[in-house]
């Protein structure tokens, strides 16, 4: 087995971090979420490590918990957008003709809008939850998982041991499940971690233009939403999540590129 790189041992160090926080949230935070412990706009200090936001809130409390909320709410989109995405893609592969076709321009027609664009509008006539949040993100993004696993399972649905499968009688989901997932697995692992960043940008977009997370929850696009006016003031409020948002980015795209590198199904099918 060949030695992690530094890049990845940073990446899986900072993204174990991010992910310890978020679901320690509750343990780690030192004052309540929306709990106002000081004056409007602090500077660091022992009290608060951070400093407070536009209304007197802990602003390290407020980073935890806004962790939670963003992680959550992307890793479900993420999943579901895999979940969705790879069984539609790897059944058009597998099925193809009309069901391939009217499959591919469906998704064709969806990915021809842009996904920011898209999500304001379904967003702007629903109530705005956090399980809206998610099937909108999820389904939005399961056509780029599609594109990816259709073009991966087309490459693996022409080898002998699927031919072979087909011959023995076997059905889609075997052939789906038992043949081409475990051949498939790792460009879709490696690209897995894209999809996440994708999906921590995107729901911080929609809470920074307010059809995200609501209050009384926050997210870290939302917190730097409420601070954005101290920047005029030399506040750095608004950069903390900020940078928080940007450094969850870089490392888990560090992990996904070790990944990327290690995958040997880019190069071609392997036998079950």
């Amino acid at each position: 087995m060949s030695r992690i790189p530094l890049s990845a041992l940073i990446g899986l160090f900072l993204t174990g971090t991010f992910f310890f926080v978020a679901i320690f949230a509750q343990w780690l935070g030192p004052y309540g979420l929306n709990e106002i412990a000081g004056d409007v706009w602090e500077e660091p200090s022992r009290t608060f490590l951070l400093g407070t936001d536009t209304v007197g809130r802990d602003l390290l409390s407020r980073m935890i918990y806004g962790a939670q909320v963003t992680i959550f709410i992307a890793t479900m989109a993420t999943i579901l957008s895999f979940v969705t995405g790879s069984i539609l893609g790897f059944s058009a592969a597998v099925i193809g003709g009309w069901y391939d076709q009217v499959l591919s321009r469906l998704v064709d027609l969806f990915m021809s809008i842009p996904s920011l664009i898209l999500a304001l509008v379904i967003l702007s006539v629903m109530q705005v939850s956090i399980p809206v949040l998610i099937i909108v993100m999820g389904l939005l993004d399961s056509t780029r998982v599609y594109r990816l696993a259709r073009a991966v399972a087309v490459d693996i649905a022409v080898m002998d041991y699927v031919e072979a499968a087909k011959l023995r009688g076997e059905g889609t989901g075997w052939i789906i499940f038992r043949e081409i997932l475990p051949n498939a697995l790792s460009p879709l692992v490696a690209e897995l971690g894209l999809r996440f960043i994708f999906a921590v940008l995107f729901v911080s977009t929609l809470s920074f233009l307010g059809l995200g997370v609501q209050p009384p929850l926050a997210d870290w696009g939302g917190i730097v939403k409420e601070n954005k006016d101290g920047l005029v003031y030399g506040i750095s409020a608004a950069l903390l999540p900020a940078f928080a948002i940007a450094a969850l980015a870089i490392s888990v795209n560090l992990v996904a590129d070790w990944v990327l590198n290690r995958t040997t199904s880019l190069k071609g099918g392997r036998g079950a």
